[in-house]
């Protein structure tokens, strides 16, 4: 079994892993880079050389998973693409998205490399996914496979509790077994139920390491964090203000909707929301999927009770900050451009507002940059546009969709693998993940792998 990290960088990017058992070769992931553009927002696919694939299989439908998928299909045309149904139906909405934000990005800057791909060519490429079931194991031909020969590979996909449709993959060839968690969750959410992962031992584990240098604090519970973030609300509109949230459109949004609808259940608060296009779409997909899998709040339907008003690209210029309000607005990054991000600069500097982070962020990013500002430091939210104070209410909530590094090395224990590779982390979340594996489980091999570079495993 090869194995080659097809980030450029060690850190969370691009996610894309390609794996070789015997004459067999697949990809895991065709992730699309949020800070870079053009050829440099993609995997490092030249390191694939001539080689041809088999298939892909996309663990979930955020961005940096799926986000360069059509360009991938194109150069691998052979290739048949797995992934579940949910996972499609997401994956379709936010690639489309995603062709629309390229060309407002080409018009912009007057690049002729985006769009990267077409609506056209997005269609056609979801035309040859093919959904499969949880816990049902297929070949890379995708035939169901309950009794697979010995020298067949075989997937299996296993709830990764991470966001709608996410799974962990569970690779069989030659008698041995590779995991591969992608992002996920070992505990529940507002609405994602945790992780139901296998037990048994494997070989080889993959294994993202996101919130590798990010410790629990002791007191922490996700009931008193929503409790906290109920308080920190009413706060704000006795102040006078607005609370801006900046969310991811898929998962974070209606994970804050279904916080928000508690907070109106208990009687605490209602006030009127705001949230974005994307978000609002992919919101009716967790509507009408509510009842089909495993969720927390099954009957509870988003759009219907909470009844949010929908912003886009157009109406956020005319969106004034009006107090007693709470704005759920992508990107989680505060992406220039993205609605978080243009709104953010009409409250930054104004004392009363508030902007309230409830995820991860990269430290680099607007969001990062902001969220660590001190108070009336100045702080570029847009190259294009000058530098703004800091004046308004800035609170960080712990709401990670993401496994605590506590339940990572749990995992990790529990299936005593001989490999364990690490990926999907910025370089000091891995090195504390690879140096408490290297001490509790002195019988494996421990590694971080150097992006571009072929490892045999």
């Amino acid at each position: 079994m090869k194995f080659i990290n097809l980030t450029r960088r060690t850190e969370i990017g691009a996610n894309s892993y390609y794996l070789e058992v015997g004459d067999r070769r697949l990809v895991l992931d065709s992730g699309m880079h949020p800070k870079f553009e053009g050829e440099e927002a993609l995997p490092n696919w030249k390191a694939l050389g001539e080689r041809r694939l088999d298939a892909i299989i996309v663990s979930h439908s955020h961005q940096d998973h799926i986000g360069t998928l059509p360009v991938l299909m194109r150069r691998q045309p052979q290739a048949r693409v797995f992934m579940t149904e949910p996972t499609a139906e997401i994956g379709s909405v936010l690639l489309h998205n995603s062709v629309n934000v390229m060309t407002r990005q080409r018009e912009g800057s007057g690049t002729t490399l985006y769009p990267l791909f077409t609506h056209r060519e997005t269609d056609r490429a979801a035309g040859r996914w093919q959904s499969c079931a949880l816990r049902q194991s297929y070949t890379l031909s995708g035939e169901r496979a309950p009794n697979a020969d010995a020298d067949a590979v075989t997937f299996e996909f296993f709830d990764a509790g991470h966001v709608l449709g996410s799974t962990g993959i569970l690779l069989r060839a030659e008698g041995r077994t590779l995991f591969y968690t992608g992002d996920v969750n070992f505990d529940d959410q507002t609405i994602a139920q945790a992780a139901v992962f296998p037990e048994e031992k494997v070989d080889i584990l993959i294994m993202e390491c996101t919130r590798g240098d990010t410790p629990v604090p002791a007191t922490w519970s996700r009931a008193g964090e929503e409790q906290r973030l109920g308080h920190a609300i009413e706060n704000a509109f006795a102040r006078g203000g607005c609370v801006l949230i900046p969310v991811f459109a898929l998962g974070k949004t209606q994970e804050v909707l279904a916080m928000l609808y508690k907070l109106r259940r208990e009687k605490i608060l209602d006030f009127p929301i705001y949230i974005g296009g994307l978000s609002s779409k992919i919101s009716d997909i967790y509507d009408r999927r509510a009842r089909m899998g495993r969720r927390q709040l099954p009957r509870l339907q988003l759009l219907d009770e909470l009844r949010p008003f929908v912003l886009n690209a157009e109406t956020i210029h005319e969106a004034q900050a009006r107090a007693g309000r709470v704005y759920a607005l992508s990107s989680g990054m505060m992406t220039p451009k993205t609605l978080s991000n243009t709104f953010a600069q009409r409250i930054v500097d104004q004392p009363r507002h508030s902007v309230f982070f409830v995820g991860y962020a990269d430290p680099e990013s607007p969001a990062g940059i902001l969220r660590n500002a001190l108070p009336n430091k100045q702080v570029t939210l847009d190259p294009g546009k000058a530098p703004q104070h800091v004046r308004c209410h800035i609170e960080q909530f712990q709401f990670s969709a993401h496994a605590s590094r506590e339940s990572l090395i749990g995992f990790a224990a529990r299936l005593a693998p001989k490999k364990v590779v690490l990926v999907h982390g910025d370089p000091p979340a891995l090195e504390w993940v690879r140096a408490r594996l290297t001490l509790g489980l002195p019988n494996s091999e421990i590694i971080v792998p150097t992006p571009g570079v072929e490892l045999e495993l």
